[in-house]
């Protein structure tokens, strides 16, 4: 009877006891893991909502960085999240063998086919899966592998040139750069993973809506991904994947569609067989060793982990990390060229002075090679200089404190908090990157003669040493070289070829954070220029 009393009287006063409730859960957030003594908008003590809000509203970079000026290196996020702004938090929580694991936001971010989401190297966090599938593919990615790749790299550059004269250099008409770079970037992953391009540049479209699908799905991952859980009602939805599964809808995304398609044309099902061959002997060589082949090779070399899901996932990740990054990247560094003319300026005499030496082999295309590249201190200087401004990602890479605790920047921390750095708070520490941090100017990554070389040297390696562009670790970018690749190449390439202009010199571009920090509204303008030929003996 008194059971039913007590039950009674909750019923009936079900509004305050709600009301209790919930100021309950609210007062546990505010002190969850001890995190009250750290400072950071009150709202976010409570709740995720507000982080929720703020990612939505799309430039999440310049709250961190307001927060972390007005509050000093440690910032509370959310009733579970701690930002750190001093670099010396970089090795406690991405450095190897420390015991973190990826937070949910990652898995938000797995991609779908067949109704089934597929854990990649970027999105899992599992950190044994991790281990084992970058184990398989690693040689893939080394630079000394990437190498072999550069006709790739090349082919679509000598494309990309080609329309670039044609439909903008020739026609005087305006050029959404941005776009125009993302395009390219595609397909040079296209061609790379697959031997064959997405046709992007070729036709001056987005093909089968790829770029508009990424765009919206990280437009939806930034924020859901401030509250994981909602993923499992929106684009996770079990009753979603399931009817997925069983055709009665199409949740394929475009990416893993052409990836599909290209796995097919290669390898063509044979009755109930596998898409994809089990050894090399049924593998029809490719004129050219592309990605699909060495993920194809690593099937063969480990049958035991790697599935034809796993090579699937590893070619449609190609695409969301392979491009999107990289556009970004090359956006950044033309446009903060163009909006600072002595350094264009610099960077031209060197491009000029090395041709004019007979330095590089193409005369007639304006091709860079790699090694060529990397004789050019002064383009280096700027592409760091831009991946330092405007690095990729937007967001803090967020980390689990593992089991038992750890110390990070002076601070205990208990297991289970979410913690991260913020790459655009961190590469605009004053005491690494100097007073002038907002300012575009290559040179600081460049060994100032008038000062002692060694200490130059150090001051430029302790620069390198907390960039957070392709992350930290053990969960480094993989793709990183294949950016730094098409990087390096492009921007001389066109540099060579073109003289470009702002179309609208006074005007800012529009940053987009979602997640990855794209760039909108970077309208030029191209003129083609002779491509300079060595002096004459």
């Amino acid at each position: 009877m008194a059971d039913e009393s007590i039950v009674g009287t909750l019923l009936r006063h079900w509004p305050a006891v709600l009301a209790v409730a919930f100021a309950a859960y609210l007062v546990n957030n505010r002190f969850n893991r001890g995190l009250s003594k750290y400072p950071g908008p009150f709202l976010a003590s409570l709740t995720d909502w507000w982080r929720f809000f703020d990612v939505y509203k799309r430039r999440a970079e310049v709250t961190h960085i307001k927060l972390h000026a007005k509050h000093g290196d440690v910032v509370r996020l959310g009733p579970n999240t701690l930002s750190f702004a001093n670099p010396k938090a970089l090795k406690s929580i991405y450095g190897l063998n420390k015991g973190f694991t990826k937070s949910e936001f990652y898995p938000v971010q797995m991609s779908v086919a067949g109704g089934h989401r597929l854990p990649s190297l970027f999105s899992t966090t599992s950190e044994p899966f991790h281990a084992q599938l970058r184990r398989s593919v690693n040689s893939a990615f080394s630079m000394s592998t990437l190498i072999q790749y550069e006709p790739f790299v090349d082919s679509t550059t000598e494309l990309f040139l080609s329309q670039t004269e044609k439909l903008y250099a020739d026609t005087g008409d305006s050029c959404n750069f941005s776009r125009w770079l993302q395009f390219y970037a595609f397909d040079v992953i296209g061609e790379m993973t697959y031997s064959k391009r997405h046709g992007f540049v070729e036709e001056n479209r987005d093909i089968d809506g790829i770029i508009e699908y990424i765009s919206k799905l990280f437009n939806y991952v930034a924020p859901i991904g401030q509250i994981p859980v909602l993923d499992l009602f929106l684009l996770k939805n079990p009753i979603y994947l399931m009817a997925a599964k069983y055709g009665l809808i199409n949740a394929t995304m475009p990416v893993a569609r052409f990836a599909q398609q290209r796995m097919a044309e290669r390898f063509p099902k044979k009755g109930s067989e596998s898409v994809l061959p089990t050894n090399t002997v049924e593998v029809k060589p490719a004129s050219q060793p592309d990605l699909l082949s060495k993920f194809i090779q690593a099937k063969t070399d480990r049958p035991e982990f790697m599935t034809d899901s796993l090579v699937m996932t590893m070619a449609v990740s190609m695409a969301f990390a392979g491009s999107e990054t990289t556009a970004i990247s090359l956006s950044s560094v033309f446009y903060y060229l163009l909006k600072n003319p002595r350094c264009m300026e610099v960077l031209l005499k060197e491009l000029d002075d090395k041709a004019r030496e007979g330095y590089f082999k193409d005369g007639e295309h304006g091709l860079v090679t790699w090694a060529e590249s990397q004789g050019l201190p002064y383009l280096d200087a700027c592409v760091k200089e831009a991946f330092r401004l405007h690095p990729a990602p937007g967001l803090p890479l967020e980390r689990v404190v593992p089991p038992g605790g750890t110390e990070i920047d002076g601070e205990f921390i208990k297991a289970g908090t979410i913690v991260g750095c913020n790459a655009w708070v961190i590469h605009r520490r004053t005491e690494f990157f100097g007073d002038d941090v907002e300012v575009f100017r290559p040179e600081r990554w460049l060994v100032d003669e008038n000062k002692g070389k060694e200490s130059e040297e150090k001051r430029i390696k302790e620069m390198s040493g907390v960039m957070l562009h392709f992350g930290m670790g053990s969960r480094t970018c993989i793709g990183k070289n294949i950016s730094l690749l098409e990087i390096y190449k492009l921007v001389p390439t066109v540099l060579r070829r073109f003289e470009i202009k702002l179309e609208h010199p006074n005007l800012e571009w529009t940053v987009h954070n979602a997640w990855f920090v794209r760039q909108l509204n970077f309208k030029t303008v191209f003129r083609k220029r002779d491509i300079v030929q060595p002096s004459s003996a």
